[in-house]
């Protein structure tokens, strides 16, 4: 079960790149305690767009208020990353919602507007800002890749987790797990739910070697650390368990 923490301590919004904006709030998943990343890019014409967006509380509302441009876009960027769609859509009823392929099956209550990398003729004026590759390849987990190109930076959720020493927020349990039974701890990788859910690797592969071609340095991820510089070859040794089969 995923949900919002007991710990409801939520870190400000804080600039990461031109235009992007990261907030982090804590998670509980399995008996780990860790954190998750909301990411706010505003557009080119001003307006705002949601990633994976936390719970919205008037606090956070607010902040978003005082980047000065209107929430036009929500995204529901992976089929693990939908929970708090509802209460940003109740904050910001205006903004339209498109969400990862897999999450209209799996959340059939939730409302939205499009689902990204479908065959719609007219794309989403926001799309036209960002490249998108649909990671599919497992049982359990899919999600889109973004590409802000103006900033250079690549947005994900699951698909690498950079969880370590420096890392806040994480309790024992994690800890634990992270070490000796999935050894991600310092070793950045997709998430565990990738891992063992693996059921075509050439499709996993050809979507991370389409994300490799793109123009990048920096990398926010869902869960631990960013990169701020060499983003590329930090998702390069990420993947080399699948990039290398």
């Amino acid at each position: 079960m995923v949900g919002e923490s007991s710990d409801t301590r939520y870190s400000k919004l804080i600039q990461f790149a031109p235009n992007i904006w990261v907030k982090d709030y804590p998670i509980q998943y399995s008996g780990c305690t860790f954190f998750g990343r909301m990411t706010v890019v505003k557009l080119e014409d001003g307006r705002v767009l949601l990633h994976s967006p936390c719970e919205i509380d008037d606090a956070t509302k607010s902040e978003i208020d005082d980047l000065g441009g209107e929430v036009a876009v929500i995204v529901a960027p992976g089929t693990y990353h939908h929970l708090h769609i509802p209460s940003c859509q109740s904050a910001f009823p205006e903004a339209r919602t498109y969400i990862c392929p897999g999450l209209e099956t799996k959340r059939p209550d939730l409302k939205f507007d499009g689902i990204i990398g479908d065959d719609r003729a007219e794309k989403a004026e926001w799309e036209k800002e960002f490249d998108l590759e649909v990671v599919k390849g497992c049982r359990f987990i899919w999600e889109v890749a973004l590409l802000h190109r103006s900033s250079r930076t690549l947005i994900l959720v699951d698909i690498i987790e950079n969880i370590g020493d420096h890392t806040p927020g994480t309790n024992w349990v994690l800890r634990f797990f992270w070490k000796y039974v999935f050894f991600m701890w310092n070793n950045p990788k997709p998430a565990p739910e990738y891992r063992m859910g693996w059921k075509d690797t050439e499709e996993a592969r050809g979507s991370m070697n389409r994300i490799l071609e793109w123009d990048f340095d920096k990398v926010i991820v869902s869960h631990g650390d960013n990169v701020s510089q060499d983003g590329k070859d930090f998702v390069r040794r990420a993947w080399s368990g699948i990039l290398e089969q």
